[in-house]
């Protein structure tokens, strides 16, 4: 059933995201998530019914701001959400983060106009409506290195109309809203996000993703052939001379939410090898192997790992670390789980990479980690210039908007 035909329950109060009942809710949406997602990874196929069941119960508004009939919530609650989802299925917790940061992003911006943001929120409320920034492209690849769009806003007497190709567009098999990041025809041209509705005329996907990880979060090609929309749509566009404009504490939910995807990866994988290690007894041993100190040892390092990620996360989500601490945050989180995955495979041998278990699918997703916006040898040379110029740790130069999070 498609999301349009559901009735949506009534958005619960803000309070119930930290009781235990919200909690039991978490834990089933995880385990009925990871039930089926073996089988969209296999398939490639996208995640649809997930984003049915969160929509029934309020989880695609949990950022809208409360003035708009959503949850409002705080990083800390959002984690919390995004690290059960993940730990079930981190495809729908990849196009459900986004949703995330881009409703907490644009309330902030105040270039939108507001009845625009009212009616994206109004939908996400109502409808279950998702909305993702579409940025990278064929010949730049990620922007955040730089460079100007060849996506072009041409002025029209109606509105613009754009023209352009976008790679990497997770979620759109299911998304109602676009944030297009274009240039205009202008002869000093403004540089920024247009804001598209799905459904324009004009507007197809190439059916392009086939990844080795993170398969179900339909990261297709998408071409625009002279689409239309209201003037009023270039909602956040400035001179393309124009320095950027850096949110510190939005890369803060972007490093500590995609910190918690490839964490709840992590420990799924974790938990696949312990149980594993329970119930293999070798004959010549008759015992489990869960009885030999070796794979004990094992297992206290996967979790001295997860313990480490999880301080992290909750420091930064407490205001413990320095505000240009974020990137580093992500790196050592999405670092330390990929370490966690690669123990479990070593240790598991020829089961750990059999198609039929789980553990090989945590470990292409894993990986994935790697490509997220700033990547690893942007933050890792950002914060040895820093240590030469005996200056605190900067954040990596890269954009502040939400969508910047894949790469080429």
């Amino acid at each position: 059933m498609s999301a349009n035909h559901l009735t949506p329950l009534p958005t619960p109060a803000p309070s119930i995201l930290d009781t235990p009942e919200f909690e039991q809710l978490l834990a089933a949406l995880s385990a009925e998530f990871g039930a089926s997602a073996a089988q969209y990874d296999r398939d490639g196929s996208f995640p649809h019914r997930n984003f049915e069941r969160l929509h029934e119960h309020g989880l695609l508004a949990l950022t809208v701001p409360r003035a708009f009939g959503g949850l409002a919530a705080s990083l800390a609650q959002t984690r919390k959400v995004i690290a059960a989802v993940a730990y079930g299925d981190p495809s729908t917790a990849l196009v459900l983060t986004m949703q995330y940061l881009q409703h907490t992003a644009t309330p902030r911006t105040t270039r939108w106009p507001p009845h625009l943001y009212r009616q994206v929120a109004a939908d996400a409320v109502r409808d279950g409506a998702l909305i993702n920034a579409l940025r990278v492209e064929p010949e730049l690849g990620t922007p955040a290195r730089g460079g100007l769009p060849a996506t072009v806003a041409r002025r029209v007497p109606e509105g613009w109309r754009i023209s352009g190709r976008k790679l990497y567009s997770t979620g759109i098999p299911r998304l109602t809203w676009l944030t297009v990041w274009a240039r205009s025809d202008d002869p000093e041209p403004l540089v920024g996000a247009w804001l598209v509705r799905r459904d324009t005329p004009g507007i197809s996907v190439i059916e392009s993703w086939d990844h080795l990880g993170m398969r179900a979060t339909g990261s297709h090609e998408v071409v625009f052939d002279g689409v239309l929309v209201p003037a009023e749509h270039a909602v956040d566009v400035a001179p393309a001379t124009s320095p950027p404009e850096l949110d510190p504490s939005l890369l803060l939910w972007m490093s500590v939410l995609l910190g918690a995807i490839y964490d709840g990866v992590a420990r799924a994988a974790r938990d696949w090898l312990v149980e594993w290690l329970q119930t293999r007894a070798p004959a010549n041993l008759g015992a489990a192997l869960a009885t030999l100190p070796r794979f004990q040892e094992v297992v206290g390092q996967l979790d001295a790992w997860l313990f480490s990620n999880r301080v992290l996360l909750d420091a930064a989500i407490a205001g413990q670390t320095g505000a240009g601490d974020a990137s580093r945050i992500k790196y050592l989180v999405t670092t330390q789980a990929i370490a966690v995955v690669e123990k479990a495979i070593e240790i598991s041998g020829n089961p750990g990479l059999s198609r039929s278990n789980a553990l090989e699918r945590h470990y292409r997703n894993v990986l994935c980690s790697r490509i997220h916006t700033p990547q690893n040898d942007t933050i890792l040379v950002a914060g040895g210039r820093a240590a030469f110029a005996g200056q605190p740790q900067p954040q990596p130069q890269v954009q502040a908007q939400a969508g910047a999070v894949r790469a080429a």
